[in-house]
């Protein structure tokens, strides 16, 4: 049997002049579809991941805080990721304010700006009808859906490499070759701008595109090199520029959150680069990082009884086991996963006619076909075998690749299908079963989550298929079958999809650092992917209210998955508790003006909750997880010597973040110790506070119990 795949439209089906007025009415349905899934309540009460949050609220106080995207108003230290992703965020506060809206509405704006830019590119290389399919796909995405209602770098990341895979598209299909090499600069450009968001993630797509260039152009081979070296250099600029500035800065300047020595290009090449794909000693930062050597899990989390440690380092902990099957398995697949045995069966069918047949389309249809196919398989295989801490909502990145080749891809299909010679017709029905089958084993992981649907797609693929067949064999019944079953057919490749993107929209929550879509937990150890416990080892049950550590019932009893107010949500949505609104208001009266009013140790998370719910000058201490030599102790002695420091808030007993990796002996202790000898701790009945129980010290995690108040001398 001789397969045919799918064959990318001519670029002229795609000309202004042919359109009709529906498609344009479409793509603006579409894109309003997607306006509506992203901004649905994103004011309700959430500020999306409280660490990037209380960043905005700080960058917005100062221009040395805006330009290097300072964590505390002060300026101790950075988060721990280049501030490009947090500029919009910060605009958008100082125009509206700082609410949640604020806060998310740029990231509303880029996911659909993304959709946009897809169709365009898709438009450019495939037709219009598969432009439209692709933009569609990619606004149904649920993790998509749920990454664009978060305020996680990820949003704008996929918005500059859409926008670069587009202007790689008007390159390759330029005729004159002036423009083909301003759009291939455009295009590194763009993919720089992604390192700057979110460093070495960016340039996963460079191999391919570069690649694909080379072989996808029509001009001489010396000028397609001299292109690609213009593109390098545009790409390095792009991409360090904002290194340099921070590294070379003459005056003061915020510490490097989450590198060793402070500098930006320690970050990148360490925790927040390699550290990512090879693991290895770091810190754990919101969105990555490294781990210990051996594999155990950082600061002391707990595996429940008779379960064996995550393989492959900690980023098993949240995205499942290392290996092929990450992507499709429990913490993954319900997030990317829907299309992906489409998009590879599409990739298997472009390669047999490429090797049986003749090559698809002209140079740059073949150019598109390696661009796209390349960046979901680079991009899969690196994300699959990460050693670092990995997040499943990282797998956004591989959207609108698989949005662009399943488009494409089934477009193909359906010429194929029209044709009346040849076997190249089953790859449709084929297509649409594979889909529907693996759509009904994603819903039935958790039945609970709106488990009807599993059945609906059983059965609408099963009519669309059947309809398929016959309205390819009954030849007397096509005209009656064939427009319905491609409906049915479109119904079933994004049933299940869109109502998991439609119900993550419609609960108006968000996961803070760990967004997701679809049964709660899912971006959690120990949620229905899978996956280690969270500290203290707990899934069920919040005892207690949220202590002055931010978590509930005390460090030890933050739960896997919780969405409702009271448990994890305060905490989530950086809201004080009682305890932590004593504890600052006793810092204020009490600190005699001093600069900073309150340094919290621990974390900066625990910190986040006090920046974003007060106008007061309060400090994280030791970067996201404390390991940071920011402060030091130098620096604190200065401080307290100087007068512009005289409350901290520190742990008591437990681990008190001792336990995180790289503060064993290191600048972390270094600072508890400087505490216990500077500092004296604060009668909780001063500020209407309660002595932590035995069971409260005991249960300290490994983020640092930030329960008591000190009050330092120089």
């Amino acid at each position: 049997m001789t397969v045919a795949a799918p064959s990318a439209a001519p670029a002229e089906t795609a000309a202004p002049a042919t359109r009709s007025r529906w498609r344009t009415w479409a793509l603006a349905a579409i894109c309003a579809a997607a306006a509506v899934l992203y901004a649905w309540r994103i004011g309700d009460g959430q500020v999306g991941n409280s660490y990037y949050s209380a960043a905005v609220k700080s960058m917005t106080g100062s221009f040395s805080n805006f330009l290097f995207g300072s964590f505390d108003p002060y300026g101790v230290f950075t988060v721990d990721k280049p501030p490009m992703s947090l500029w919009p965020q910060a605009i958008s506060v100082l125009i509206f304010g700082f609410h949640g809206w604020a806060l998310l509405l740029p990231q509303v704006l880029e996911g659909v700006a993304a959709v946009f830019l897809l169709h365009r590119a898709v438009r450019l290389w495939a037709g219009e009808n598969a432009a439209l399919l692709a933009a569609l796909i990619l606004t149904l995405t649920p993790i998509t859906v749920a990454i664009n209602r978060d305020n996680n770098p990820d949003t704008l990341l996929v918005l500059l490499l859409v926008a670069a895979a587009y202007a790689f598209t008007r390159s390759v299909q330029a005729d004159p070759s002036r423009a083909r090499t301003r759009w291939l600069l455009w295009c590194a450009f763009f993919i720089g701008c992604g390192f700057v968001t979110k460093m070495m993630q960016a340039w996963i797509i460079l191999p391919g595109f570069a690649l694909a260039y080379f072989a996808g152009t029509s001009a001489p081979v010396k000028r397609r090199l001299l292109d690609l070296l213009g593109a390098a250099a545009v790409l390095l600029v792009s991409s360090f520029w904002w290194t340099a500035l921070h590294d070379l800065w003459p005056g003061s300047k915020p510490y490097m959150g989450g590198s060793t020595d402070g500098t930006a290009l320690n970050l990148i090449f360490g925790y927040n680069g390699f550290g990512r794909i090879f693991g290895g000693e770091g810190n754990f930062g919101p969105g990555g990082g490294g781990h210990r050597p051996g594999g155990g899990l950082p600061g002391g989390m707990e595996l429940p009884a008779g379960t064996a440690p995550p393989s492959g380092g900690p980023g098993g902990m949240f995205g499942g086991e290392t290996g092929l099957g990450r992507m499709f398995g429990g913490a993954v697949g319900g997030q990317i996963s829907w299309l992906l045995p489409l998009a590879l069966l599409v990739l298997v069918a472009v390669a047999v006619r490429g090797v049986r047949r003749k090559r698809p389309g002209g140079p740059a249809q073949r150019a598109g076909w390696f661009a796209w196919g390349s960046w979901l398989l680079v991009t899969g295989v690196v994300f699959s075998y990460a050693q670092g801490i990995w997040h499943p909502y990282y797998t956004t990145m591989l959207a609108p690749a698989i949005a662009a080749i399943c488009a494409a891809g089934l477009a193909g299909f359906w010429r194929e299908y029209r044709q009346d010679s040849g076997y190249g017709w089953l790859l449709l029905p084929a297509g649409v079963a594979l889909t529907a089958g693996w759509a009904f084993v994603l819903a039935n992981r958790d039945p609970s989550w709106h488990g009807w649907t599993r059945w609906a797609v059983l059965a609408v693929g099963a009519v669309a298929v059947a309809a398929l067949v016959l309205g390819k064999l009954a030849s007397v019944r096509r005209a009656i079958f064939t427009r319905a079953s491609l409906v049915l057919a479109a119904v079933a490749l994004l049933l299940v999809p869109a109502v998991w993107s439609a119900a993550t929209a419609a609960t108006g929550e968000s996961m803070g650092g760990m967004p997701s879509a679809g049964p709660a937990g899912l971006g959690f150890p120990g949620g229905s992917g899978g996956g280690a416990r969270m500290p203290g080892g707990r899934d069920a049950g919040l005892p207690g209210a949220p202590d002055a550590s931010g978590f509930p019932g005390g460090p030890g009893g933050m739960r896997a998955g919780a969405r409702k107010p009271g448990d994890m949500g305060d905490f989530l949505n950086g809201k004080l508790t009682d305890d932590q609104r004593r504890i600052l208001d006793y810092a204020k009266q009490h600190s005699g003006g001093a600069a900073i009013t309150l340094a919290v140790d621990g974390s900066a998370t625990m910190a986040s909750s006090f920046i974003i719910g007060s106008d007061e000058t309060v400090i994280g201490m030791g970067g996201f997880l404390g390991s940071d030599d920011s402060p030091s102790v130098g620096q604190l002695q200065q401080w307290t010597a100087e007068g512009k420091l005289k409350f901290v808030l520190g742990s008591t007993g437990g681990r008190g973040g001792r336990g995180m990796p790289g503060m064993s002996g290191g600048a972390g202790e270094k600072r508890q110790g400087w505490i216990k000898q500077h500092c004296a701790a604060v009668d909780p009945a001063a500020y209407g506070g309660k002595p932590a129980s035995a069971e409260q010290e005991a249960q300290a995690g490994p983020m640092g119990g930030a329960q008591t108040l000190y009050q330092c001398h120089a």
